[in-house]
């Protein structure tokens, strides 16, 4: 039986390849994005695939987009909560207040958006799950990325406090946790990390994968797997759980 995926920031990276995967799999999927351009190129790579241009930190444009979600499908089983920035990449005493809170308003006040939808529907129906991306971040902390750092560790007392919440309509909420993703977005962070710590690029790129146990970066297919997973019956008694997908962080000093 098809299921009604929604997926925040599903435009390009990881939400992209998991609205890819779970079209492919024959479910109906619906993604949302604040980049237009980037919402189009995808549609037109994925004519199947329901895209909205929304703004995660805006109530009003959430609103309206997951209104229409709402009645074009009456629910929804499956929302990952995946939309997010890396912000600012500078020592504290650097950043500004707006570059702060721009930051958390994305990461944390779109999750927080974006779940208190899907658990008004998902109550009703006694199903469903919520899947929200943190980070490594979120359990390591980051030098130099303080507010990317500070909304990743709040988003899993979301996700610990929703699944307890939840869990008794039947809910299962989780969270992801990628390490260092291969894609423009790192590399554009690679180059934010390089100013504002005077390291080399490459210098940094290395430490990232010296400092897990695998030696290695993840790809966005691997963070996908790890939603598929969360999604099928074998996961089925998962819930509460923060799922590290990062080929086992040893340090998290880059």
């Amino acid at each position: 039986m098809s299921r009604r995926v929604l997926v925040t920031g599903g435009a390009s990276g990881i939400g992209a390849r998991i609205a890819e995967r779970f079209a492919e799999l024959g479910d109906a999927v619906a993604i949302c994005d604040a980049n237009a351009s980037s919402v189009a190129a995808f549609a037109e790579a994925n004519p199947t695939i329901r895209t909205g241009v929304a703004d995660v930190s805006d109530g009003a444009s959430m609103d309206a987009y997951l209104t229409s979600i709402e009645n074009a499908w009456g629910g929804v089983d499956i929302v990952f909560a995946n939309a997010g920035t890396g912000g600012p990449a500078a020592r504290i005493e650097d950043i500004a207040l707006d570059d702060w809170k721009s930051c958390i308003a994305v990461n944390l006040d779109g999750a927080f958006l974006t779940c208190r939808w899907a658990a008004r529907l998902m109550r009703a129906q006694q199903s469903g799950l919520i899947v929200l991306t943190s980070s490594t971040s979120g359990q390591w902390g980051h030098p130099h990325r303080s507010p990317y750092a500070a909304a990743k560790w709040g988003i899993l007392g979301l996700m610990k406090t929703l699944a307890m919440e939840l869990g008794p309509a039947g809910v299962r909420v989780n969270a992801i946790c990628p390490g260092a993703v291969e894609g423009d977005r790192m590399e554009r962070m690679l180059t934010n990390q390089s100013r504002a710590s005077g390291k080399d690029t490459e210098q940094i790129r290395a430490a990232y994968a010296d400092g897990t146990s695998l030696r290695t970066w993840v790809t966005a297919d691997d963070i996908a797997d790890a939603g598929i997973w969360l999604a099928s019956p074998g996961a089925s008694k998962v819930s509460g759980q923060a799922l590290t997908i990062d080929g086992h962080t040893e340090t998290n000093s880059a």
